[in-house]
C-alpha cells in the first residue's frame, strides 16, 4: 500500500506539473487521492499506443500510474483519456470550491471524481453518460460523493442545471445552446470540437456581461464523437478550418447568424471569430 501511494503521488505532480501547474496544487492532490484502477476495469490493463492496444503484463495497478490511456470496454474506442490533457483542460477551468459542473461524457466517472473532488461538498457536480454499461458503473464508482449525480442519458438535451462550468468529453461540432443557456454569469464551458475525422481541438468559452462569449482554443485532441451534438456539414467545415492554421487565434463566438469578415467557422446560429 505505501508504494502504490507513492506512485499515486508522483503521478498528480507529474501530470500537473506536465500542465504547467506548481507542485502542492489542489489538482494534484485530487489526481493522488483517486484510485484510477477502480474506474478502468479488471485487469489486465489495455493501453492505448500508436499501434493499437497492449495489456498491461500483471494486475499490479502502479502501471496505470502514468500518462496514458486505458480502455474503458475492450479494444476501444471508449477510454479513461490522457491525464495531461485533462489536467491542462481542468487547469484552464479554474474549477473553485463550491461551484456546480456539468460533466458530459462520464464514461465510468474517473475525471467526475476529480471534478467532485476539486468542487468540495459544497459544490456539486451532475454528470451525463450516454452508454448505460459505463453509466452503471459509474454510479457504483460515485457512490460515495453525495454531491455527485449520475444520469444515464445524453448530456445534450436541455434543460440542464444552471452551472458555473461544464466540461464535455466527446467530440462536438458546435457549442449547443442548450450548453450556453445553462451557463452562470462568468461560466465557462469546454468541449473538444472536432471536425468530420474526429480531429479538432478543445474550445475554452465564457460567458461574458457582453453579447459575444469569450472564447479561445487550449489544444488539439481528438475524441469519440458526441451524440446530438454533430451536424456534418459544419464537420466538413470544421475539416478545412482546422487546415488553415488559424484555429489559435480565435477569440470571441457570436449567436446569430451574421459572421463578417473576421469569421474563422460557422454553423446554425453561431460563428467564431
Amino acid at each position: 500500500m505505501e508504494k502504490i501511494h507513492a506512485h499515486r503521488l508522483f503521478f498528480g505532480d507529474l501530470i500537473t506539473a506536465k500542465a504547467g501547474l506548481p507542485l502542492g496544487n489542489e489538482l494534484a492532490a485530487a489526481l493522488a487521492s483517486t484510485p484510477r484502477e477502480q474506474f478502468v476495469g479488471e485487469p489486465p490493463w489495455k493501453i492505448l499506443t500508436p499501434i493499437g492496444y497492449i495489456e498491461t503484463p500483471s494486475d499490479d495497478p502502479a502501471f496505470l500510474y502514468q500518462d496514458i490511456v486505458v480502455s474503458l470496454a475492450g479494444n476501444g474506442p471508449l477510454n479513461n483519456g490522457e491525464p495531461s490533457l485533462h489536467a491542462l483542460c481542468l487547469a484552464a477551468l479554474a474549477v473553485r470550491k463550491g461551484e456546480r459542473v456539468v460533466h458530459v461524457g462520464a464514461g465510468t466517472g474517473y475525471y467526475t471524481a476529480v471534478l467532485a473532488k476539486l468542487v468540495g461538498h459544497g459544490g456539486a457536480v451532475e454528470a451525463y453518460e450516454i452508454e448505460p454499461g459505463l453509466a452503471q458503473r459509474a454510479m457504483e464508482n460515485l457512490a460515495a460523493f453525495h454531491h455527485v449525480t449520475v444520469k444515464s442519458q445524453s448530456g445534450t438535451e436541455g434543460p440542464l442545471l444552471e452551472c458555473d462550468l461544464i466540461y464535455v468529453n466527446a467530440g462536438a461540432t458546435e457549442p449547443l445552446s442548450v450548453w450556453l443557456d445553462a451557463l452562470r454569469p462568468n461560466g465557462r464551458l469546454l468541449f473538444p470540437m472536432t471536425s468530420a475525422s474526429g480531429v479538432g481541438a478543445m474550445l475554452l468559452i465564457t460567458k461574458q456581461e457582453t453579447p459575444a462569449f469569450a472564447a479561445r482554443f487550449l489544444v488539439q485532441a481528438q475524441f469519440v464523437p458526441c451524440i446530438g451534438a454533430r451536424n456534418e456539414s459544419t464537420a466538413q467545415k470544421l475539416t478545412d478550418a482546422f487546415r488553415d492554421g488559424r484555429w489559435n487565434k480565435i477569440r470571441s463566438l457570436h449567436r446569430n447568424d451574421q459572421p463578417d469578415d473576421s469569421c474563422w467557422c460557422s454553423g446554425p446560429g453561431w460563428w467564431l471569430s
